[in-house]
């Protein structure tokens, strides 16, 4: 897990190089940037930008999942979120997938990553330099260790610094809708 910390950490510093203005209007947050390959488009947000996924006070279920392609356990349960995200994507449910990856892989990894899964579910990049602010802002007790999973609807929230099988992240999923 500390290893993680390090590596997400040092992602943190290599952001500081990429930082571009933010801007954000009451409604909705307005991106840091929009790239775009082969017709897919992915936003990416700094922290404030993001903050809103991480707080709708509504009865709609939201699933979001820190995640990187050079993650080997978030590769591995990106499939799980999918087919999950497809089975409940009808009712009141919302799964986000914040990569963290250096900005500027986002057009030759993540976005090839996202078309060759075949991934529905919204994909935003996160791409703030202050980690140290941020992922305490996230969860008080996470260390930014990755993959790392919030849980939520309403007041209810669950944190996982942890990999997910298919069977545990629908289980978990099923603790909220019942």
């Amino acid at each position: 897990m500390h290893h993680y910390k390090q590596i997400i950490l040092l992602i943190m510093v290599q952001f500081s190089f990429c930082y571009i203005g933010y801007s954000q209007n009451a409604n909705k947050p307005k991106p840091l940037k929009v790239y775009e390959k082969d017709g897919f488009k992915l936003k990416s947000y700094n922290y404030d930008g993001l903050e809103s996924y991480l707080n709708h006070n509504n009865d709609t279920l939201y699933v979001i999942n820190f995640w990187a392609t050079w993650c080997v356990p978030c590769v591995k349960e990106m499939p799980y979120f999918e087919a999950l995200n497809q089975k409940y994507k009808a009712g009141k449910f919302k799964m986000i997938l914040v990569s963290l990856d250096f900005p500027k892989m986002v057009e030759s990894r993540v976005i090839p990553f996202i078309q060759n899964k075949k991934i529905q579910a919204e994909v935003v990049l996160l791409d703030d330099p202050d980690s140290n602010s941020w992922i305490e802002k996230v969860a008080k007790k996470w260390t930014g260790a990755i993959p790392f999973t919030i849980i939520y609807r309403n007041e209810r929230r669950k944190f996982y610094e942890q990999s997910f099988t298919e069977q545990e992240l629908e289980f978990e999923i099923k603790s909220f809708i019942n």
